[in-house]
């Protein structure tokens, strides 16, 4: 016994020691009867509905709603409610949203942009005469109108079955009752409350007895219950054109801010159509921008043109590929991205596959690019939630929400429960910019649900959470089940790749290569040979992302489902 003692404990200083120099190494994970090598657990199966967030309670109350009767889209509204209370630090409805959704009774996908626009009082002129060189992270000058809500009443509309306020009944509970902090979320509510403790009313709300809530204690947000109750009985409306708008207008008024009640009056969601790209015979589908979605769909078009499955997981030959298709595809969203109702993206040129070829091309097999020029036709940091759901008529909902940095930008308006977002620092200050910080503008957005079908049925809904590594994770995703062969919870658990650059992400292009992050799991070997190829490699123990899916297999009508292993979350079906 003492020598097996000796042996793990061996093995767990060399791990450290090797960690600390920079070198990527094997997880230490428990033996698994089965062979998948990196899978922490197995697979969520179940027949009638599936639902994966990354707060375990928030996934009870999604089953609770489908087993009620309601709809994916009712089960997907109630677990981000819930997560708006029990994960504020990538949540809230004082965010944005995105989803796509699959619509069994029509057979087809639906994209919904909820996301705000930028104050109309605040002008380019006004941010520039404030000597600004990129709009703050914090504060009122970030702060766009919240989408959040008006995106679950859109998709309520269009796909609910059972009454709003019955679906927003669980986390209403939870906030009067209260709840117990999670582990992972309890580290990043910790480093949030510094840095936003002094924004008037966010110390009331988020730290009882002024400081923040610990893993394991109960949290209650009896001010967000009420702001539910109210969304529940008396609809949207309150919220964009009812007393809450002018609370909210009043508040950034008296605190220096611009968002007024006529942002929020006339705010809209919209209904868009996804775009694809055809991977190895699966088709994968993504919102085009104000968003970086389609930033996936070039990666995996420029992978396509490589014999990935030969080269092998974790090959040195792969992570280069991979690497440098991600810096072609961020190029073009640094270049391109932006609101469509501002600025003409050249969408179908930049995920056609004769662009990819053309960019392939600029790829040396043998030495990292120092950087690469944006086609004809920088990296931010951001906290987020991802959420999926599937019912028992086989509709799918694939549902991504954010306040943007974490709690968003600190800006709290009294009484009502909730941090405001500060999406609006990813607007550029550079004029001529298509990003270019514009009145009435949704700002380039980091947050992307995804969905794949295959010979035009549903095959999965999944996302990965987390700023810049979002298209970066979904391409890894794809990459992982279909080339190296991963089951749905294996392609998540897999060490991940994640490349960043040294600028921000509309406004220059990368000059120095940018550096390249292992997770553990990557071999001393494979971090040599990248060396050799003049990579730069870093060590982060964070920032790879957050992972949820279902998969549907229809031959057993069965639904699998899977959840992300860095965070608190799980899957779970009836």
């Amino acid at each position: 016994m003492n020598n097996i003692r000796n042996i793990h404990q061996l093995l767990v200083t060399t791990v450290a020691a090797l960690t600390s120099l920079g070198i990527a190494t094997m997880s230490i994970a428990a033996d698994r009867l089965t062979d998948k090598a990196f899978t922490t657990r197995s697979e969520v199966i179940a027949p009638h509905g599936m639902a994966a967030t990354s707060q375990p309670l928030a996934t009870q109350i999604a089953l609770d709603i489908l087993k009620a009767g309601g709809s994916a889209a009712d089960a997907a509204i109630a677990a981000n409610a819930a997560l708006g209370l029990m994960e504020p630090v990538g949540s809230g409805i004082g965010g944005d949203l995105f989803a796509i959704v699959w619509d069994a009774d029509k057979k087809e996908l639906a994209g919904l942009n909820a996301s705000g626009r930028s104050p109309k009082s605040l002008t380019l002129e006004h941010l520039k005469s404030l000597g600004l060189e990129k709009i703050p992270a914090l504060g009122p000058l970030p702060v766009s109108v919240p989408g959040a809500v008006d995106g679950w009443f859109e998709l309520h509309q269009r796909y609910g079955k059972l009454p709003m306020s019955e679906v927003l009944a669980p986390a209403i509970r939870y906030a009067r009752e209260g709840f117990p902090l999670s582990e992972v979320i309890a580290f990043y509510w910790g480093r949030n409350a510094q840095n936003l403790k002094d924004y008037a009313g966010f110390a009331e709300v988020y730290m009882p007895g002024g400081k923040a809530p610990v893993k394991g204690e109960m949290f209650r947000n009896p001010r967000l219950a009420d702001t539910y109750e109210r969304l529940g009985k008396e609809g949207r409306d309150v919220f964009y054109s009812g007393d809450m708008a002018r609370a909210i207008a009043d508040y950034m008024a008296e605190n220096e801010g611009f968002l007024s009640y006529e942002d929020m009056a006339s705010h809209t969601s919209e209904w868009i159509d996804p775009v694809s790209t055809n991977y190895r015979g699966y088709d994968v589908w993504e919102l085009p921008p104000n968003g970086q979605g389609i930033a996936a769909l070039q990666i995996l078009n420029v992978l396509e043109g490589y014999d990935i499955a030969a080269m092998g997981f974790g090959s040195p030959e792969y992570v280069h590929a991979f690497v440098e298709a991600k810096k072609l595809a961020f190029e073009d969203r640094a270049r391109f991205y932006a609101d469509m109702d501002f600025y003409d993206v050249p969408v179908a040129k930049l995920i056609s596959k004769e662009y990819a070829e053309e960019r392939r091309k600029l790829i040396d097999p043998d030495r990292a690019a120092r950087s690469y020029p944006a086609g004809d036709a920088a990296i931010e940091h951001g906290d987020t939630i991802y959420l999926t759901t599937a019912d028992a008529d086989g509709n799918m909902v694939s549902l991504i929400q954010s306040n943007f940095r974490g709690m968003g930008s600190g800006m709290t308006p009294g009484g009502l429960g909730f941090i405001l977002q500060d999406r609006g620092e990813l607007f550029s200050l550079t004029e001529g910019h298509p990003n270019v910080y514009e009145p009435g503008k949704r700002p380039f957005h980091t947050i992307i649900p995804a969905f794949v079908t295959r010979d035009g049925k549903p095959h999965m809904s999944f996302g990965v959470m987390g700023g810049a590594m979002q298209p970066q994770g979904h391409a890894q995703i794809i990459v992982n089940m279909i080339d190296f062969g991963m089951n749905l919870q294996e392609a998540g658990d897999a060490p991940r790749i994640r490349h960043t650059g040294s600028s921000q992400p509309t406004d220059q292009v990368m000059k120095d290569g940018g550096t390249v992050y292992l997770e553990r799991g990557y071999s001393l070997e494979t971090v040599n040979a990248l060396k050799q190829k003049r990579h730069r490699i870093g060590v982060d123990m964070g920032g790879y992302g957050g992972y949820q899916a279902i998969m549907r297999d229809h031959e057993q009508g069965v639904y699998y489902g899977a959840s992300e292993s860095r965070k608190d979350g799980h899957a779970a079906g009836y």
